[in-house]
Parts: structure tokens; C-alpha cells; sequence
């Protein structure tokens, strides 16, 4: 069957190509991806570190290692997804073949070994591909690395001659396993329905499709369900995985809602204006498979940027809600006293960052992490933050950024001392925005370790004070801002890392998409010569057809943008119930201008494709194509 499979790929060239794009870009992805975590995970500190110096290296690192997780997590599910989706269109593209196929005396299994047999060949060659590919974008993505601070200056992947290993196999199962679904359900259709297109043939919304569809919404539903009760750091992290499994559900719906929602968008009046609409109610796998990788890139970008900004706003309106300042000072070292010095200072509050070492559990559930701890005045960080913190003598408080247990004993090591074993015995509410995860009375940091460390002062005018003249004064201590600039700031700062981390994964992602979306245009082009040509004789010009095929590409960008709306919708239901569940109010900030760039490059990207491939399919003279079938 191999040597049928090759034939069958050298004569349906066109129909594959998309596919082989698919594959050596998602082993390129997986690879590049697997090289550099590996490298940043096993990466040493250079030497000549200060100890406060090699923790932060530390907190970098970790930072990288997540974010590279998150990359070839969704390099995997996006390569599986376009995949699937090119090999399920490519399939039912050559249903009449297959049927031919199975007439002359062809049986269920050999149709099957067949198709994987294709797959096969396309993973090997997938691989070949993605393997040299894999470089460049592993070069691409250390430069990214590099460029967003995550990782120091000089780093770069490092080869390993067991990928070559990985990659063979990620191009074969991923190739593979597209089809594996495809291949069945071709197998299984009847040859005289599939000729005619009736029965099992013509039916889109298959057994299959309706239990996946029914599975992910479900698993998006209980996502925005479970969302407020998982405090700020899991409610958000369950929010921004709420677009994956909503797109899913909604591009398994995508024969019966797409072709719908199309239908509904102004056409305007004409011969190809009738034509767009006739395709798009006899074409449904055409205009789904189109769809799929749109509803999916809107999602994603759209869903996941949003619920962004929303978490910080949220978090920006929570902090100016509970801090009571009038003046933020950022300085170095114990700067408390020498603020209380200045005129027209009523009340103050220092607190001063240091990274440290935390461990947890014991035996084989002890974990050490790299976090932030405060050294505070419980009593003017009462006042400030409206949050009463009782600390005395070696004790300590979890602090507003999670991370450590409530009650209990933790291990604290900083850069230049071991704290030891510390009792936990109180905690301040986690904020929306995070923060340090430990605080800590004052005295029990040695007074020379904190002499560098970053200082930030919560001040309070008396009343009657000249607010200029009170600046000025602080200005030479410090950094001075008000409170809402310090909380947009602060805010910003934050939120970077995550902002950074997926502006990687949503723009590699993002260009793996509309990969996708050119595939099946071009694949349901290269299908299409024969349609075309039909037309044509009966009376329509070149233009009209063509025009045609950009109302119909039109209609469908409209409705999948409609259909990816629908999906981020329910990453935007779960922001709102988190918000209101953490902060007490529900908070939305929705990214329009992306919303708007999202929209025009989708409609651009489609309708170019569209115009090309219809363009190249109409060159040649209809008579040409009607009397040879191609």
C-alpha cells in the first residue's frame, strides 16, 4: 500500500502541501521548544554573582522554563488541531476517489492503510524538514528569550543528537494521528453514498463531532464554574484557559454554524452574489474547515489578551481601593526614618523587598521556591493597606502573593543568611495583582543585608501640608509618584512577564493559525477547477466567478470572527465572575484595537488566498477543464 500512497501523493500534490507545511512547522515548534527548555532548566549562573544576584538568576529562569512549557504545550495542541483539521478536509476532498477506490474492490482496511500510509510518508517528510527548520526558529525564539529578559545575553539553544529522535516521531504521530479519524470515517462510508453524496456521505455533523463538541463545552462550562472559586491566582489561571477548550467545542459545531451565520452576512446583489450563497449551502466541510483555524486564532488572541487586561485592571482598581497613600517613594535601603524627618510627612510606611529562598513540607513533598519577602512596620502597614498584620520576634506572615501556606512552619534563606525555620502565623488577603509571598517583622533581617534593598514608602500628607513642597523634599530620598501613577506603574510591572510570555505564545501561535486558514483555502482551490469551470460556461465571466469566491471567503472570515467571539465570550464570563469573586467588583477591559487588527488580518489574509487561488484556478479555458476531470 505504500507504493499506492506515494502515487496517490505525487498525483494529489496540491491537496498535501498544506499538510507537509502543517507538520514541518509543528516539528519545528516542538524541537525548538524542547531545546531551549531543556537548555534554560540545566542553565548555571555565571560566576562573580552576588548571592542576591544568583536568586533573581534563579526567578529568571524559572520564569523561562514556564514560559517555554506553555509554547510546546500549545505548539502541540495547535499542530494537532491544524493537522487533523487539513488531513479531515484533504480526506473528504477525494471521497470520490476513495469510493472508486473501494468499487473496483478495494476493502474498509486497505482504504485505511492507505490514507496512513500517506500520513506516514508525510510525517517522515514533515520531520526532514522541521528538523533544519527547527534551527531557525529555535535562533528566532532565543532572540525573543533574550530580547523580553528572560533569559541572560549570550544564551543560546543547545543541540542534542537525541531530538533527531523526537522529531522523527513528532512529525509521524502528529501526522498520523491527524488522519487516524479521517481515515476511519472514510473507510466506513459506503462507496455508492459517497459517488452520490448521500447517507453516511453527505452527513457533516458526524457521531464523533458531536461527542467532542458536547465534551469541550462541558470542560469550558466547569472552567468558568470553578473560576471564582479559585482565588486570584487560580481563577485567573483558569479564566485564560478558558478560550482553548471553548474554540474546540465551537469549530466541532462549525458545519452547522458556519455556513449559517454566512448566509446572514450582506452579500449585495448579482449573479456571483447568488453563486457565494449556493456554495456556501451545498460546501459546508469547505466553509468549516476554512472557519476552524480562524474561530481558533480569535479565540486565543482575543480571549487570552482580554482576560490580560482585564486581571489588571481589576487588580490596579483593587489596590487604589484598599491603599491609603497620598505619596509613593522607591528608594534603597531604610529610608523610614529620613522621611519621617520631612515637613509635612503625617504618616509613613516602609517596606523593603529582598528575594529569599522559601522551602515547604518535608521529605519527599519539600519544595523550594525563589519569592519575594517584605520586611515591615506591622502597624503602619495596618494603616496604609487596611489589613491588621500581628508579627513579633521570629514570626512571620503569608503576604498578598500566595505562595505560602497560611499556618505552619517555612524555611527562609536570604541572599547573605539562613532565617531557618520561621512559624507563619498570620496572612494578609491575596490581591488580584499578587506581591511579596512572605512578610517580616523588622529586626529579624540583619541591619547590614538591608542596606541595598529596594525600599518602598507608602506616605500620608498631614493635612494643611503643601503637597509640592512635600515632594520636593522627598524627592531627594527618592523616586516620588502619586498613587495613581505608582498603581499603573506597579501594575505594568507586574504584568509584564505574563505579557511578555504571551505575546511568544500568541504570535508563534497565532502565525501557526492563519497557516492554517491558507491550507484550506488553497486546498478547497485546488478542488474547486472543475466548480469553476461550470460556472463559467454557463454564461459567467472570469471576474464574476472569481468575485464569487471572494464573497463566499468574505462571508465565512465574517462568521468564523462571529464564532471566535462567541468562544473568547466565555473566557470574558469567567474574568467577570473572578473579579467579582476577588475583588468584589466585575471588571472587563476589552483589548479593541487588537479586536479590530485580529478582524482586518483575518479578512485580508483569506481574501488575498482566496483571490490567488481562485485567479490561478480559473486560467485555463473551461473546455479544457470539463472534457479531462483533474
Amino acid at each position: 500500500m505504500l507504493g499506492m500512497s506515494r502515487a496517490g501523493l505525487a498525483e494529489r500534490w496540491t491537496l498535501f502541501v498544506g499538510a507537509l507545511l502543517s507538520v514541518t512547522l509543528g516539528v519545528a515548534l516542538v524541537q525548538s521548544s524542547l531545546l531551549l527548555l531543556i537548555t534554560a532548566a540545566t542553565l548555571d549562573p555565571p560566576a562573580g554573582l552576588s548571592a542576591a544576584a544568583r536568586l533573581q538568576f534563579a526567578d529568571g529562569t524559572s520564569a523561562a522554563v514556564a514560559m517555554l512549557g506553555v509554547v510546546l504545550g500549545g505548539a502541540v495542541f495547535l499542530a494537532g488541531f491544524i493537522i487533523s483539521s487539513t488531513f479531515a478536509f484533504t480526506v473528504d476532498q477525494r471521497r470520490r476517489d476513495l469510493a472508486l477506490l473501494r468499487l473496483v474492490g478495494g476493502s474498509r482496511g486497505q482504504v485505511r492503510r492507505l490514507l496512513l500510509g500517506e500520513a506516514l510518508l508525510l510525517g517522515l517528510a514533515g520531520a526532514g524538514l522541521g528538523v533544519p527548520a527547527g534551527l531557525g526558529v529555535m535562533a528566532v525564539q532565543a532572540w525573543l528569550m533574550r530580547r523580553f529578559e528572560f533569559v541572560p545575553e549570550g544564551f543560546a539553544g543547545q543541540w542534542r543528537m537525541w531530538i533527531l529522535g523526537v522529531s522523527v516521531g513528532t512529525g509521524v504521530v502528529l501526522a498520523v494521528a491527524g488522519v487516524l479519524v479521517a481515515a476511519r470515517r472514510a473507510a466506513r462510508v459506503r462507496p455508492l453514498e459517497a459517488l452520490r453524496e448521500s447517507g453516511p456521505a453527505a452527513r457533516v455533523m458526524t457521531a464523533g463531532r458531536w461527542i467532542a463538541g458536547l465534551l469541550f463545552f462541558g470542560g469550558a462550562l466547569a472552567l468558568v464554574i470553578v473560576a471564582p472559586h479559585g482565588g486570584p491566582a487560580g481563577g485567573q489561571a483558569m479564566a485564560m484557559n478558558v478560550a482553548m477548550p471553548a474554540a474546540v467545542a465551537v469549530v466541532a459545531f462549525a458545519p452547522l454554524l458556519v455556513p449559517l451565520l454566512a448566509r446572514l452576512m450582506p452579500f449585495g446583489g448579482g449573479v456571483p452574489s447568488s453563486l457565494a450563497r449556493a456554495s456556501l449551502r451545498d460546501a459546508r466541510r469547505r466553509s468549516a474547515s476554512v472557519a476552524a483555524p480562524l474561530i481558533v486564532l480569535v479565540a486565543l488572541v482575543v480571549g487570552n489578551t482580554g482576560a490580560g487586561a482585564s486581571f489588571t485592571a481589576s487588580g490596579i482598581d483593587e489596590l487604589a481601593r484598599s491603599t491609603h497613600a497620598d505619596l509613593v517613594i522607591e528608594a534603597t535601603g531604610p529610608v523610614g526614618p529620613a522621611i519621617a524627618k520631612v515637613p509635612g510627612v503625617a504618616r509613613a510606611s516602609t517596606e523593603l523587598s529582598l528575594p529569599a529562598e522559601l522551602t515547604t513540607g518535608s521529605g519527599d513533598e519539600r519544595e523550594t521556591e525563589t519569592v519575594t519577602a517584605l520586611v515591615i512596620d506591622p502597624t503602619a502597614y495596618a494603616a496604609v493597606h487596611g489589613t491588621a498584620v500581628s508579627l513579633q520576634g521570629r514570626a512571620v506572615a503569608a503576604g498578598p502573593g500566595g505562595e505560602v501556606p497560611k499556618r505552619g512552619e517555612v524555611r527562609v534563606r536570604l541572599p547573605e543568611s539562613d532565617l531557618g525555620s520561621l512559624p507563619v502565623v498570620a496572612s494578609v488577603p491575596e490581591t488580584m495583582t499578587g506581591g511579596a509571598s512572605l512578610l517580616l517583622p523588622p529586626g529579624l533581617v540583619p541591619a547590614g543585608q538591608l542596606d541595598d534593598a529596594a525600599a518602598r514608602s507608602f506616605v500620608s500628607l498631614a493635612p494643611g501640608a503643601d503637597p509640592a513642597a512635600v515632594r520636593d523634599g522627598l524627592s531627594r530620598i527618592g523616586k516620588v509618584s502619586s498613587l495613581d501613577e505608582w498603581l499603573r506603574a506597579d501594575a505594568a510591572d507586574r504584568s509584564s512577564t505574563n505579557d511578555r510570555i504571551m505575546l511568544i505564545v500568541l504570535g508563534l501561535g497565532g502565525l501557526y493559525a492563519l497557516l492554517g486558514v491558507v491550507n484550506a483555502v488553497v486546498i478547497g482551490a485546488a478542488t474547486r477547477r472543475r466548480e469553476f469551470a461550470e460556472a463559467r460556461v454557463t454564461g459567467l465571466t472570469r471576474g464574476q466567478v472569481v468575485r464569487a469566491a471572494l464573497l463566499e471567503a468574505y462571508a465565512v472570515t465574517g462568521a468564523a470572527l462571529l464564532l471566535g467571539g462567541l468562544a473568547a465570550a466565555a473566557a470574558f464570563i469567567a474574568v467577570l465572575s473572578t473579579t467579582s469573586a476577588v475583588t468584589g467588583a466585575a471588571t472587563l477591559d476589552l483589548p479593541w484595537p487588537l479586536i479590530g487588527a485580529v478582524a482586518a488580518v483575518g479578512l485580508t489574509v483569506t481574501g488575498l488566498t482566496s483571490l490567488i487561488t481562485s485567479w490561478s484556478a480559473t486560467r485555463r479555458p473551461p473546455v479544457t477543464l470539463l472534457a479531462v476531470r483533474e
